[in-house]
């Protein structure tokens, strides 16, 4: 079963804002797999996903350490925070993610794995894949920081509900 819902969001604070929301449907099991352009705000709604979740550390794009563990402060599950971005040099993907061991904390983690779509999908029947893109003509724009975007820059964020965990989730509690 796949669940479909779309959310517009006006810069970085509202981006955070939901994943904070995002979160709270959120468990130990859970994988998500980000997709969008440089600059879209792929870390910017885990950073929200973060807060929501109650780790500790800042969360920071994880493009040169492939992968960061940040444990939670209040009991849940941690987050697990990936960039598949650099993934892919020695030609072999799937060894290569197999390489993160990222099967043996994903029963007891939250899994957000950025530039995953095609990548990470095996690793759960189950999973939330979330495309964001920038809309207008700012889209081809290149931003200042790719971890974040000011002021009002709109971005249109598909959340797409994999699996039977997600056929009864309230994901329509994203929306406001």
């Amino acid at each position: 079963m796949v669940r479909n819902v779309t959310v517009t969001v006006a810069g970085g604070a509202d981006t955070r804002a939901l994943g904070a929301r995002l979160a709270k449907l959120l468990r130990a099991g859970d994988l998500l797999v980000l997709s969008g352009g440089l600059g879209a705000g792929k870390t910017t709604l885990t950073q929200g996903i973060g807060v929501g979740l109650g780790v500790r550390g800042a969360v920071t794009s994880p493009t040169f350490v492939i992968a960061r563990v940040h444990p939670t402060e209040v009991g849940g599950p941690a987050l697990v925070h990936v960039d598949a971005y650099r993934l892919g040099g020695s030609g072999d993907v799937e060894a290569e993610i197999d390489g993160l061991d990222l099967d043996a904390s994903l029963d007891e983690s939250v899994t957000v794995v950025e530039w995953g779509e095609g990548m990470v999908e095996a690793l759960a029947e189950n999973r939330l894949e979330v495309a964001i893109e920038r809309d207008g003509a700012e889209a081809d724009a290149p931003t200042d920081t790719p971890t974040d975007f000011a002021g009002d820059e709109v971005r249109t964020i598909v959340v797409r509900g994999i699996g039977a965990r997600w056929a009864d989730a309230d994901l329509d509690a994203l929306t406001g």
